[in-house]
């Protein structure tokens, strides 16, 4: 007996032209090179400007992606984006993607659990291709949170960037093991009593404005390390899987200090952590799949490679994705 399987068969990214270092910062903010890096890890972010909008990037990230899947826009029958800045209150961020792009049948919508938001994606498509309802998937992660900062808040506005990064995922019958490629696992899990501890201070139902980010970053560090650690031993026990067998962690880039926590709470090689943060920033949902492409660039993945991507966002909401290549 045979399962269907959700095989990832392309991967792409896209960042603004613009580059603001940590020295840039400093210019403006009572902050350092030194101070951000000792702190986050971050070097740099990029930072979008009035013209590359949500959907822009993740219209060029999804391309890439499709050029390298080798399959043309027409076949694909589901587009979900990731994101929490999208283009418009309405309509969904990717229902413009999916018009830039020309898909022209299936259905397209956004999801909405910020930096978990591409896990949530993920695990939406894989279940919709696992019950035979679409069979070829474009998974996107899209953020400009540049837009909802705070740029006279340095514990904050420091810590993110923009970006965006696709997948494509297709459905394949395989076998049903453990050994099968496409995805294996998923896992997401929310907890709103911890709302106020992340979170943007408007909106059209309450403020009838955007607002701005707010974090209490102590507390969403101590949740982080205890909720993403969790939920990744669920998964693995799902699949059988030990920490020591994933060949390449690729984690939603928060912080440093997060990184190393859960890489010390599961006994994980640090050489198997991929990390792009010092690049990048936080870039909320489009954070995994950029720092997928950049491990798919970098050969870092190989046929057969077991890849573990996990996250936690505003909310709270996390989750985690078990995949082989």
């Amino acid at each position: 007996m045979t399962v269907v399987r959700s095989i990832i068969r392309g991967v792409g990214a896209h960042l603004p032209k613009r580059i603001v270092t940590n020295d840039e910062l400093a210019k403006t903010l009572d902050t350092s090179d030194a101070w951000i890096q000792e702190r986050s890890g971050i070097r740099q972010r990029h930072i979008a400007d009035d013209s590359e909008l949500t959907s822009v990037l993740g219209a060029a990230a999804a391309k890439q992606a499709l050029i390298r899947a080798g399959i043309d826009p027409v076949e694909i029958d589901l587009v979900i984006c990731a994101t929490a800045t999208p283009d418009r209150t309405f309509p969904a961020t990717a229902v413009r993607i999916q018009n830039m792009l020309g898909v022209t049948k299936g259905a397209a919508f956004d999801v909405q659990a910020v930096c978990s938001g591409f896990v949530y994606a993920m695990t939406i498509a894989d279940n919709f291709i696992k019950v035979y309802q679409f069979k070829r998937a474009l998974v996107i992660g899209a953020e400009t949170f540049s837009r909802i900062l705070d740029w006279e808040d340095r514990s904050t506005c420091v810590l993110f960037g923009d970006g965006a990064g696709a997948v494509v995922l297709e459905a394949h019958h395989q076998k049903g093991t453990r050994e099968d490629r496409g995805i294996l696992a998923t896992r997401i899990r929310s907890d709103g009593r911890y709302e106020d501890l992340l979170y943007v201070d408007g909106g059209p139902g309450s403020t009838k404005t955007t607002g701005l980010l707010r974090m209490n970053g102590r507390e969403v560090f101590r949740h982080a390390v205890q909720k993403i650690s969790g939920v990744i031993e669920e998964t693995l026990v799902e699949t059988g899987y030990s920490a020591d067998e994933i060949d390449l962690f690729i984690p939603h880039q928060a912080n440093k200090r997060i990184l190393d926590g859960i890489a010390k709470k599961l006994n994980v090689a640090p050489e198997k952590i991929v990390m792009t943060l010092d690049k990048h920033g936080n870039t909320s949902a489009a954070s995994i799949p950029l720092a997928l492409n950049q491990a798919f660039e970098d050969h870092r993945i190989k046929d057969g490679s077991l890849i573990l991507m996990e996250a936690m966002g505003g909310g709270f909401t996390w989750g985690a994705v078990l995949a082989r290549w």
